[in-house]
């Protein structure tokens, strides 16, 4: 048995009828492309990973700015519902 119940042959009848339709020089291309958005989203990720390890100030600051009186008005309504 193969993978998820497909056998060896199902799976390279289905690579055949991929190479007849697509060609091999469209999936060579297609495997380029694939290739090169793997390398740039890894590379994406490891620059990201240095700046959080590079700048530690950036994780203590807030995401978003609230107001100091929008706050009490929470508390005082939460006192209230209470």
């Amino acid at each position: 048995m193969g993978f998820g119940g497909i056998s060896l042959w199902q799976l390279l009848i289905v690579l055949l009828i991929v190479v007849v339709i697509f060609g091999t020089k469209k999936l060579g291309s297609i495997g380029g492309d694939l290739g090169g958005a793997v390398k740039g989203f890894r590379k994406a990720m490891s620059d990201a990973e240095k700046d959080e390890v590079t700048d530690p100030k950036k994780l203590d600051e807030p995401d978003a700015e609230f107001s100091e009186q929008h706050g009490e008005e929470r508390q005082t309504d939460r006192n209230r519902t209470s």
